[in-house]
Order: structure tokens, then C-alpha cells, then sequence
């Protein structure tokens, strides 16, 4: 099924691919063939304009591509963060920070830019090729950080004064339009075997780029205070990367806290149903050595009914958390299971127009489940109360119990659950608050902010 799903995607992105590259093309040759349509715009400030806003895109790529490394500690995002910071400084620094201090036309494109984004360039389409991750990231992050910087210095050493022209300008994109044709097969192909959301907006950046590129090989400007139609190309390359990359961010944020809820389920099972197991087979070890069978048989089949619940609740918590089940039905769910023994009591009542996003919704899911859990193995309640619903612009969750209630502080020592409790409410941004007293009962209340 995934395979399927996969080679559905992929087969739909290069559709999109082809289609590109035809209206692209056909674009290209239309401007070719009617001279009054790519006559470039002479409009210097515009052009100052766009390299600046060339420079904040590559930018915030490079963060967005640091705080994904940061996720996931990828050499794949390394090569990225480095390559998009090189394309952002050379513009920023090249050919932004140079017009405004030279206030020259000559100071708006200089070849210290061009080859600071060839560079870039370069990283970015070998990103595609490494495997493997890194321990230090910061640490990571920091020298690849230095490296650019000590890069961009010296390339500025060396084309310092440099003057070329329309010649070397086709020649640098012609190099150019290549890299950009290597990257977009690459993250393609890449694309077609992972089946990773963000190779594909590479790759359509990529080939958005090499268009762009194209068009300046076989139309170079004749002077840098012109503006052509490929440099609003580029920047759309740079808006739909941007895009591309928080996407992945995002998807990274969840299946990292869907890999901490399958390891915490694991440790679950391993605490809970494991006892149960060794409860089971004790008693049947002890029926085999002539033990009492009308005291043993009870307590035997009290242990498989216990295992059995355990079994069920890591069930439809491994269901929750791989997002595989909705978030109101699998609540309900998991309240019935708890509730099947008429041991608690519980109430549930969520107001269909409070929306949560899925980190949020793993993250409310553990909370219920620890408050509840607490009210039943604890606090010895016999009825609980959980609401889900809108106060004002805030989103309000609450679990109340009957049950003996406690100390703060003391429950902190004892280890009911309180610390994970606050320490999911921080991570979706949350504010938590515990209200209880012996004999009281509790009340847990999570604020979340709309």
C-alpha cells in the first residue's frame, strides 16, 4: 500500500515536472522568437530590490534547513544550511551590501557573488547524494557556518576587480543552468526512492531556477541595472522552497513526537503488560505444581482480564499516536475501554468546534490518559470528568476526578505523572495548572492559545 502510494506521487510530481519544462520551454522560445517580448526592464532599483529579496529567501531557507538538521541531524539538511547560507550571503554581502555602499551601477552584480552562488550551488546539488547523520549538531552547524563564511572570503579575494563581460556572463549560466539540471534529476530520483515531501519542492525549485538560468544564457543582459523576465522566476523558486521547507519542518516535528510516544507505549507495555504476563504464568507454573485450583483459576483469570485491558490501551495508544485514528473517536475509545469495568466513571464531553493540530492532539491524548490514569490507580476516584472546549480565544482541557485527592508536593515525590503532564503542555506551548487538596479530589486545566 505505501509502495503504491508512493509511486502515485511520484508519478503525479513528474507530471508536474514535464509540464513545467514544457510551458517553461515553450515560454522561452516565444520571447526568442518575438524580440518585443524580452526586452529587459530598466529599472536598477527593481534589480536592487530583487537581490535583496534573493538574499532573505536563501536565508530563510538556511534557518529553516538548520532548525529541520537540528530535528533530525540529516547530513542531507547539513548540505543544504550551507549551501543556501553561501547564496545568501554572497547576495546580501556581494552584490546587495556593495550597491548600497558604492552607490554605483557597477556595485550592484559583482563576480563575487556569481561565484559565491555557483559555490552554493554546487553543496546544494550534492546534498542529494550523502547519507548519514551527526552527533554534535550544534557543534555541526557552527563549523559549516565558518567554513561558508571562510569561503565567501576567499572567493572574494579572488574575483576582487574582476571584470567581465556578456561572454563570461553566458558562461556563468551555462555552469549555472547545469547545476540546477543536476539538482533536479537528483532530488527527482531521490524523491522516487524516499518518497520525501521536501525532495520534491527541491526539485521544482531546481528546475524553476534552471529556467531562470537558461533564459540568461541564451539572453544575458548587457548591463546590471536591467531586470528580465527570469528573475521573477527565481524568485518564485526561492518563495516555493521556502514553502517546500517548512513542510518538511512540520513533518519533522510530528514523526519525531510519534517516535517518542511509540517508545513511551513500548515502555508501557514492558511495565504494565509484561506484569501481567509473569502474574499469568506464575499462576499457571503454581496449578501445575498441584496448587489449590478454586483460589489459583480466580486470580489466573483476573490476570488475563488485566492483560487483556493493558493489551487494548496500548493498542489504541499505538493507534493515536501513528495519527491512524481520529482524535475524537480514539478519546472515546480509550475512555470506554476505561470504563468497562465500572471500576470510573467517566464523562467526556468535547465541543466539536475546538480544533487541534496533530501535535497537539498526541500531546492532549497522553494528558487525558495520565489524568485519568492517576484518578483510577491513585486517587481511587469513582467518577471523572473530562472536557474539551473554547473559552473565549483559548482552547481549555480538563480532567476532574472525586477521588482523595493530595499534597502537591508530595505528589511530585510519589511520581503520579505531573512532570510529563507540564512537560507536554510546554511542548505544544501551553499553559498547565493542578488544583487539588486531600479529600478534594483534583483538577488538571490546560490552556492552549488559538
Amino acid at each position: 500500500m505505501r509502495q503504491t502510494r508512493r509511486r502515485d506521487a511520484f508519478d503525479s510530481f513528474l507530471s508536474g515536472e514535464v509540464l513545467l519544462v514544457a510551458l517553461m520551454a515553450a515560454a522561452l522560445a516565444l520571447f526568442l522568437s518575438r524580440p518585443a517580448l524580452r526586452s529587459p526592464y530598466d529599472l536598477p532599483q527593481l534589480r536592487l530590490v530583487l537581490w535583496s529579496l534573493y538574499a532573505a529567501g536563501a536565508a530563510l531557507i538556511a534557518l529553516l534547513t538548520a532548525i529541520r538538521f537540528g530535528v533530525d541531524g540529516r547530513r542531507f539538511d547539513l548540505l543544504l544550511f550551507a549551501g543556501f547560507s553561501a547564496i545568501a550571503l554572497s547576495w546580501a554581502a556581494f552584490a546587495v551590501g556593495r550597491s548600497v555602499v558604492a552607490r554605483s551601477e557597477n556595485g550592484i552584480e559583482t563576480w563575487a557573488s556569481i561565484g559565491g552562488v555557483l559555490a552554493g550551488w554546487v553543496v546544494i546539488t550534492c546534498a542529494p547524494f550523502v547519507r548519514g547523520g551527526v552527533e554534535a549538531r550544534r557543534k555541526a552547524l557552527v563549523e559549516t557556518l565558518a567554513l561558508v563564511i571562510a569561503g565567501l572570503a576567499l572567493t572574494w579575494r579572488l574575483t576582487d576587480g574582476a571584470v567581465g563581460g556578456a561572454r563570461e556572463r553566458v558562461a556563468a549560466s551555462a555552469v549555472l543552468a547545469l547545476l540546477n539540471l543536476v539538482a533536479a534529476v537528483a532530488f527527482g530520483e531521490r524523491f522516487r526512492r524516499r518518497g520525501e515531501d521536501l525532495d520534491r519542492f527541491l526539485a521544482l525549485g531546481a528546475t524553476l531556477t534552471l529556467a531562470a538560468s537558461v533564459e540568461a544564457v541564451f539572453e544575458p543582459l548587457t548591463a546590471v541595472r536591467y531586470v528580465s523576465q527570469g528573475d521573477f522566476v527565481r524568485l518564485l523558486a526561492y518563495a516555493l522552497l521556502v514553502v517546500g521547507v517548512c513542510r518538511a519542518i512540520l513533518a519533522s516535528e510530528l514523526g519525531r513526537a510519534v517516535a517518542e510516544e511509540r517508545a513511551r507505549v513500548a515502555r508501557e507495555i514492558h511495565d504494565g503488560l509484561s506484569q501481567y504476563l509473569f502474574a499469568i504464568s506464575t499462576h499457571a507454573a503454581m496449578l501445575h505444581a498441584g496448587a489449590d485450583p478454586d483460589e489459583t483459576i480466580p486470580k489466573l483469570e483476573q490476570a488475563v482480564r488485566a492483560a487483556q485491558t493493558e493489551a487494548r490501551f496500548a493498542t489504541l495508544a499505538l493507534s493515536s499516536a501513528a495519527g491512524s485514528a481520529p482524535f475524537d473517536s480514539a478519546l472515546r475509545r480509550y475512555v470506554d475501554f476505561l470504563a468497562a469495568d465500572g471500576v470510573l466513571d467517566v464523562e467526556l464531553e468535547i465541543d466539536s468546534g475546538v480544533r487541534l493540530a496533530p501535535d497537539e492532539q498526541i500531546e492532549v491524548f497522553r494528558i487525558v490518559q495520565e489524568g485519568l490514569a492517576n484518578a483510577r490507580k491513585h486517587a481511587e476516584a469513582r467518577r471523572a470528568w473530562v472536557t474539551i472546549r473554547r473559552r473565549g480565544s483559548e482552547r481549555l482541557v480538563t480532567v476532574r476526578d472525586d477521588g482523595a485527592g493530595f499534597n502537591a508536593p508530595e505528589s511530585e515525590a510519589a511520581g503520579l505523572g505531573l512532570t510529563n503532564m507540564r512537560k507536554r503542555t510546554a511542548a505544544i506551548g501551553g499553559d498547565f495548572s493542578l488544583s487539588t487538596a486531600p479529600g478534594r479530589g483534583t483538577a488538571v486545566e490546560v490552556v492552549l492559545r488559538s
